[in-house]
């Protein structure tokens, strides 16, 4: 061996090399933001009620009357195993987040046996109650609050019972270019018997369109809803009053005598940054509020 190969240095990366091999790295985890990819938020963490409270007609908001909402093996479950008997109380369960341009959509169904004394109605029932009222807002015995029901039915087994239907508790809603004053409209779904799961997505583009979806087909739609508090109170909740837009509001599930169990229940807000300088910015956005984008 040669003194020249004795002498020879340990091999060194080129400063430049080096740096880019650096930078590089620290960049590993900043995967850049794509604009077209939804990002839906599930509202429930399949672990516990965290953001959520429950108001029953009769009870303080907060109070989870008999254990009947929970979460077990990562579903939201509606149970009422700690009961006797029905007598009006009324349940739901409201998310924290108040939302106005959306889509959400929930996966559901319905088991067991309904709870002694529940109304015939509220049969393998439940809904997703949108454009809530607050739960702080809510009379102690009120049993519905002021809301959009997105109705979730199961079939009897036999005969025609769709899903997706709409309810007015406290409201109104504009068909065509009509008022619609009827407590319930049936959807066009189709009827789903028995405990298969179920998924309902709904578009709410705060008063100006509301779309009931199933198997990606629209078998509800309506606009303009206004409120009517008479249904659900002697007068409407403070920051409302009657004859007025229900542009956005807060969401809620029902107990309503029937064990349910819902696997997810998941938002897409479309309401956000919509310059597309701005590091969050969407192209599905169709509401505005530039006051969260971030550069």
């Amino acid at each position: 061996m040669s003194s020249s190969s004795l002498s020879r240095k340990p091999f060194v990366f080129p400063t430049l090399l080096l740096l880019i091999l650096t930078l590089l790295a620290n960049c590993a985890g900043e995967a850049p933001v794509d604009p077209d990819k939804e990002e839906w938020i599930p509202l429930f963490n399949g672990k516990d009620l965290q953001r959520w409270t429950p108001k029953f007609a009769g009870q303080a908001a907060g109070v989870n009357y008999k254990n009947s909402f929970r979460v077990e093996d990562g579903l939201l479950r509606v149970r009422y195993d700690e009961w006797e008997e029905f007598k009006g109380e009324f349940g739901h369960l409201f998310y924290a987040e108040a939302f106005s341009h959306y889509r959400i959509r929930a996966t559901y169904r319905f088991v067991d046996e309904q709870l002694n004394g529940g109304p015939g109605w509220a049969f393998r029932n439940n809904g997703l109650m949108l454009h809530c009222q607050s739960v702080e807002s809510m009379e102690y015995a009120q049993e519905f609050p002021v809301s959009i029901e997105v109705q979730l039915l199961g079939g009897k087994g036999e005969g025609v019972r769709p899903t997706a239907n709409l309810c007015t508790p406290g409201t109104h809603v504009h068909m065509g270019d009509s008022l619609f004053k009827s407590h319930c409209v049936s959807s066009s779904s189709e009827t789903y018997h028995g405990d298969q799961w179920v998924e309902v997505e709904v578009l709410v583009l705060g008063d100006s369109l509301i779309q009931h979806i199933v198997d990606d087909k629209v078998v509800l739609e309506y606009r303009k809803p206004i409120i009517d508090a008479s249904g659900v109170g002697d007068s409407a909740p403070a920051g409302m009053s009657n004859g007025a837009a229900v542009t956005g509001g807060y969401i809620s599930i029902q107990a309503e005598t029937h064990p349910t169990d819902f696997k997810s229940i998941e938002v897409l807000d479309l309401c956000g940054c919509t310059d597309p300088k701005a590091k969050n910015y969407k192209s599905y956005y169709v509401k505005s509020d530039n006051s969260r984008c971030v550069y």
